[in-house]
């Protein structure tokens, strides 16, 4: 292993799991070695819907400065089979048996990088993978009793077309939502809601009780904005919403009651507001202007809303 980690640019840990895609045992190393055979190549296995081969140099690739090493390489195969531009991305790691601790040492660049098979290269791997002086001694037990097993893993990089987009949108067009309830004072019902109103890519009502909600009613305003679709939304799924709500003095606008809000709507939480809003004495308050006419006004303004879209 430390010789191993020395190679720049190579990572080499150990672990107790095999490879997840193919193992190429040899028996008589030696005897396999010695035939003179530059390379042997393993039989073929499909990894994510293509075709592969592990490529053996039992005395190094030579041609790529592998001399005195097991080079080990992985090529994909039945490219004739493939549209004529074809191109299949992939990053892998090589495995060693070390079979006297019965763990396998995994080989792979540092950077866990991508490689890409074309045409005009269907075959990566590494030329020095260990050393023969360090495979061939029994001690480190790649090698035990001639006998020893490669390795790999294979994970295909596939475009499958699928994006998610999330956009933050500030005063987006149309934000504001207005409710009129005129004549306040025959108001008899708990609450009003107003219609739905599209902001961003959702749809939004804006909810009020006249004389207060819970444990606030006739003591306090209460308002609420909801995310209309949020009750079908899937485990998980969220919009964000940061709004002012708003009961406007309908004389002189710099003196509407506001507060806000910075909220994340879910299926279980579509609808946020104040239940005491302000209080009653203060919202009926004739030297005020809140109510004027027997009307109450009240908003909902969006400023800032997520929207996701999706391309399939």
């Amino acid at each position: 292993m430390e010789e191993l980690l020395k190679k720049p640019g190579i990572k080499g840990v150990t672990r107790d799991l095999p490879p997840a895609h193919y193992l190429f045992n040899i028996e008589s190393f030696s005897l396999l070695a010695n035939t003179g055979l530059e390379k042997y190549e393993s039989h073929a296995f499909e990894v994510g819907g293509y075709n592969w081969r592990l490529s053996l140099y039992p005395n190094g690739n030579k041609k790529s400065n592998g001399f005195g090493f097991i080079s080990l390489y992985l090529q994909i195969e039945e490219t004739e089979n493939l549209p004529r531009t074809w191109e299949v991305n992939a990053n892998f790691r090589f495995f060693v048996l070390d079979q006297i601790h019965g763990k396998y040492l995994t080989i792979e660049e540092g950077d866990g990088a991508i490689k890409r098979f074309f045409n005009m290269k269907t075959e990566w791997g590494d030329a020095q993978l260990l050393s023969l002086d360090h495979f061939n001694d029994a001690s480190n037990g790649y090698l035990v009793d001639d006998c020893c097993t490669f390795g790999v893993e294979i994970f295909v990089i596939k475009q499958t077309g699928k994006l998610e987009r999330l956009s933050m949108t500030k005063d987006p067009p149309n934000n504001t939502i207005t409710f009129t309830l005129q004549n306040y004072s025959k108001s008899y019902s708990d609450f009003y809601v107003s219609d739905a109103q599209t902001i961003g890519d959702s749809n939004w009502k804006l909810y009020v009780y006249p004389r207060g909600g819970g444990s606030w009613k006739n003591i306090a305003l209460s308002m609420y904005l909801e995310l209309v679709e949020a009750f079908n939304f899937p485990p998980k799924r969220k919009v964000y919403a940061q709004y002012k709500l708003r009961v406007k003095d309908q004389y002189n606008s710099n003196n509407n009651r506001e507060k806000t809000c910075s909220v994340w709507f879910t299926a279980t939480s579509r609808r946020w507001g104040y239940p005491y809003f302000m209080s009653l004495l203060d919202l009926q308050d004739k030297s005020k202007n809140y109510i004027l006419g027997d009307t109450l006004i009240v908003e909902a303004e969006i400023i800032i809303v997520s929207k996701v879209k999706l391309f399939l």
